[in-house]
């Protein structure tokens, strides 16, 4: 069977950017297109006839080459965005993406953050416009480490005084009692990925100055009981380890001028057997209230390894009862 031409590069130099180096760019788009892809005189082409198969590789390789034309260096992540978004019919928005208009906020190394799929592009827009927002999806979609960047955004802005970091915390295997130092030592483990966003943003001394001085607070979520929060952003992470009264508790602490961030991923729930989660009570009971924004994210948002797409994709599967894929 005859080559097909498939698509003509507009640029020639660009044949380099799209494959990258050691064909490692190539060699995913194979694997995801599930046929060799050839390049001759800055032609791309296959073996094959299916003709729905040759538009959606015409279409992956003119969206990235429009994306390494604007001078960026597309990786794995990249390039499993863009297959998503054309096979979604959403090759226009993810393209959006890399005109860098939607940029978040600097971290202390310099390197500006936009958001690197739809969902997170949506999960900000969303945070610009409500009070409150729950974000549901599995690790490593942004959930948490965009709604820290966006409070201490919205912090250096001066449009609030103070971000609280708050999380439940659930003994998934081990006993706090018999971990060693005092309640801090016993709480911080749990805080980890929120220290995390915080130091990338501001550098590690200044977020210790701003705890010492109260503007940043990082808490236990039963800490909060008894408290309103004005002028303030409040984060929930992990979310789906509340129970019903923690999370009625924690959603009307809410003051004004405020705006509060609920993230969690209900399919790692580590409550005791037959508990139901507070998150998922609340995205039934909140959905339809004016003023509170809900965007899900999916494995197709995964920032990670690409081969986290991969594990999340099986055990989708597996909870799905279908066979492995």
């Amino acid at each position: 069977m005859a080559l097909v031409t498939v698509y003509r590069l507009k640029n020639e130099i660009n044949e380099s950017k799209i494959i990258g180096v050691g064909n490692t760019n190539l060699t995913l788009i194979e694997e995801i297109v599930e046929t060799e892809v050839f390049f001759q005189e800055s032609e791309v082409k296959i073996n094959s006839e299916d003709q729905g198969k040759n538009e959606f590789i015409m279409k992956l390789f003119s969206t990235l080459e429009n994306i390494v034309s604007k001078n960026i260096n597309i990786n794995a992540r990249d390039i499993v965005n863009v297959a998503q978004a054309i096979k979604d019919g959403r090759e226009g928005e993810i393209e959006s993406l890399y005109e860098h208009k939607d940029a978040l906020i600097v971290l202390s190394n310099g390197r500006t953050v936009y958001p690197k799929s739809i969902n997170q592009k949506h999960y900000l827009q969303t945070l610009s416009r409500h009070e409150v927002v729950i974000a549901v999806g599995p690790a490593g979609t942004g959930k948490t480490y965009l709604g820290v960047l966006f409070a201490v955004a919205q912090l250096k802005k001066n449009n609030v005084k103070k971000i609280i970091l708050v999380r439940p915390v659930v003994e998934a295997g081990e006993k706090l009692g018999f971990l060693p130092g005092d309640l801090k030592d016993k709480i911080d483990p749990y805080l980890i990925p929120l220290y995390d966003a915080l130091n990338d943003c501001l550098g590690k001394e200044t977020v210790e100055k701003l705890m010492e001085k109260g503007v940043i607070e990082v808490a236990p979520l039963a800490y909060m009981r008894g408290r309103t929060l004005d002028n303030a952003i409040i984060i929930l992470d992990e979310a789906q380890n509340t129970t019903n009264s923690q999370m009625k508790m924690f959603l009307t602490r809410l003051g004004f001028n405020s705006k509060m961030i609920i993230t969690g991923d209900v399919t790692q729930i580590d409550l005791p057997t037959r508990q139901i989660s507070g998150l998922i009570e609340a995205i039934d009971l909140l959905k339809d209230i004016k003023g509170i924004g809900i965007v899900y994210f999916d494995r197709n948002d995964v920032m990670r390894n690409p081969i986290v797409y991969r594990i999340i994709q099986q055990y989708e599967a597996k909870d799905n009862g279908n066979q492995y894929i």
